[in-house]
């Protein structure tokens, strides 16, 4: 399918307004800002008929579905702090989990500080900002103080919270000593609780949130509320009636549970974060029967957040408010199970940088789907034209109103991604219509050390590096030049 770009972004941009007040009068939009942390695109929406998710479905039936939609960098932290201030990581300067968002860019305005300058109230239910690492969620984007998980748990199993804090006593110990742990600091990869729907994290948060977006619509402004899960990120525990969803001898194992041909040493990694858990091998490979319970337990996460999600859009139909909210849906970076030997995030895979991504909104909840190439920075522009809000000048995005309007249209010929390796080495990639490239650069010398090529339309699993092979090399230059232009704008 071929993709047209518009050239007349101002007139889409000034139709787009005039029928939206058309069709909601004069009062400011609410917004509907959902998240969730390491979801991939494995929803029945998205074509993965065997995971069960009702509620993304509907949602993205009744709006637009993003097909390629890619994260600007494949870890909690970046990629959040990317999306919330429209700005590339290397711009904004976060690119690990551990920098501040007010130390590397104190005067930063982020989207719902935005909002809020324009008369909007905004609070934040669980995870939008990162709130690890030492990050507490950026209280100043806010109208009150993040409301994190409530009295939610990451376990319900006595057992698994005690062996949870054996662990993290072990850690302790071992950091007193100067010493690295040799095994895991985390309970049980894995749990199955039963009658817990509300006691999880993600339920004790949505109880919360269902009574803030309640007291929200009886106020008298706008408002710009946030939720996000923290499923299905590890561990992968969920109540048990969402494992009863599905049978396990009928979960299939990866199709290529084996590493990329010619593939480059910074592509891959030793699957730390899986193997800081419980009931992970501390060495060498995860067998078959793990894979089949850990792919189990993410799917049964993914329909657990899906029932919360229902939740949520039911509440927002029963106040009333469905047609004056913009409602957003996006995952903060894709994850891999298995596949290429590899879980989790931490690469420029596609299976890491695409994501996930949905806008229901008013005006355009028309049921289309696009396969335009678009980047999570598009949202903060993307928002400020939905509820009529002047744009900041300096965000690196672009207004995703064009493909609201038709669904055919293109803003953007390749989308970025970006992921680290040791303090000194920095993969970039682009994803165009047909290839992905990714070069792996010394940040300190800009030197170009190693190269990615996959073509997506003869290996979309990306299980072939071409890069070395003589008859892409016309096509290498000409993405090396994009590449380069993509680190300017």
């Amino acid at each position: 399918m071929k993709y047209r770009t518009s050239n007349n972004s101002c007139l889409v941009l000034v139709v787009g307004l005039l029928l939206y007040g058309s069709l909601v009068g004069q009062d400011p939009p609410n917004v509907l800002f959902i998240a969730a942390d390491d979801l991939r695109n494995e929803l029945n929406c998205y074509g993965a008929t065997h995971v069960h998710t009702p509620n993304f479905d509907q949602l993205a039936a009744e709006g637009v579905l993003f097909d390629r939609a890619y994260c600007q960098q494949a870890v909690c932290h970046p990629s959040r702090a990317s999306l919330m201030t429209g700005k590339l990581p290397d711009t904004l300067g976060i690119t690990n989990l551990y920098t501040g968002l007010r130390t590397a860019a104190p005067d930063v305005v982020t989207l719902p500080q935005h909002f809020r300058k324009h008369g909007y109230v905004a609070e934040s239910f669980g995870k939008i900002f990162h709130t690890g690492h030492g990050h507490g969620g950026d209280p100043g984007s806010w109208t009150v103080q993040p409301h994190r998980f409530g009295d939610g748990e990451q376990y319900m199993l006595e057992e698994n919270r005690e062996m949870k804090r054996l662990n993290r006593v072990k850690l302790a110990e071992a950091e007193k000593a100067g010493k690295s742990l040799a095994g895991p600091k985390n309970a049980w990869v894995v749990e199955s609780a039963p009658d817990t729907y509300d006691e999880y994290m993600d339920g004790a948060m949505m109880v919360n949130a269902r009574a803030g977006l309640k007291r929200l619509a009886a106020g008298s402004q706008p408002f710009f509320l946030a939720v996000g899960f923290s499923k299905p990120h590890l561990p992968l525990n969920a109540p048990k009636e969402f494992w009863d969803l599905y049978e396990r001898d009928s979960i299939k194992l990866p199709d290529n549970p084996y590493p990329t041909k010619d593939v480059s040493k910074y592509a891959m990694h030793t699957n730390g974060e899986l193997r800081s858990y419980s009931g992970v091998p501390w060495n060498g490979e995860i067998s078959d029967e793990l894979t089949q319970e850990l792919r189990h337990a993410y799917y049964a996460c993914v329909s657990y957040i899906d029932s919360l999600l229902g939740d949520l859009m039911r509440d927002l139909d029963d106040l009333g408010l469905r047609e004056n909210t913009i409602i957003v849906f996006w995952a903060d970076h894709g994850f891999k199970l298995g596949e290429h030997t590899l879980w989790h995030k931490h690469t420029n895979f596609e299976l890491d940088c695409r994501v996930p991504f949905m806008i229901s909104t008013p005006g355009y909840r028309n049921g289309q789907r696009t396969g335009s190439l678009v980047e999570l920075l598009d949202i903060f522009p993307t928002l400020c034209d939905l509820a009529g809000l002047p744009t900041p000048g300096d965000l690196e995005g672009k207004s995703l109103l064009p493909i609201l309007q038709d669904p055919h249209n293109s803003i953007r010929s390749y989308a970025r991604s970006q992921y680290p390796r040791g303090r000194n080495i920095m993969g970039y990639t682009i994803k165009t219509d047909r290839y992905r490239y990714v070069e792996w650069t010394v940040i300190d010398s800009g030197k170009v050390v190693e190269r990615e090529l996959y073509d997506h339309f003869t290996d979309g699993d990306e299980n072939v590096n071409q890069a070395g092979n003589a008859s892409y090399h016309g096509e290498m230059s000409r993405l090396a030049a994009l590449l380069r232009n993509s680190r300017k704008s």
